[in-house]
């Protein structure tokens, strides 16, 4: 069921290249790559994860409220990063020459299947 969610959320985003949900604890669960992506998606989950993990204590920290969404912007790339629960993420990677309005509506469109899934 996530890689069909993954598959579309990436299909219908311009310029993604591939999405995964993973666990705050670097542990990959699904994930959909474009073919030509030349990039290790799982890497940049298990990287990114340690990063999250990081704003996440931030935030409470600080008592503003828990993390909902992170987004970073690279050289070559768009990363964003969804909560889905208290223990797993997705995140979608797309082209800088992409679409990233349209990726984070996906993602927020979708959030709610796979929230319900990993119920």
């Amino acid at each position: 069921m996530f890689d069909v969610v993954l598959e579309k959320v990436v299909n219908q985003c311009p310029g993604a290249v591939g999405a995964l949900i993973m666990g705050f604890d670097g542990i990959g669960i699904e994930e959909f790559v474009v073919d030509d992506a030349g990039l290790d998606l799982t890497l940049v989950g298990i990287e990114y994860s340690n990063i999250i993990k990081e704003i996440r204590n931030a935030s409470e920290i600080l008592k503003i409220g828990s993390l909902h969404e992170v987004s970073i912007k690279s050289e070559k790339f768009y990363v964003i990063i969804q909560s889905l629960t208290d223990e797993y993420f997705v995140a979608l990677v797309i082209n800088r020459s992409g679409n990233f309005g349209k990726g984070r509506y996906l993602l927020l469109r979708e959030s709610f299947e796979l929230i319900k899934a990993l119920s």
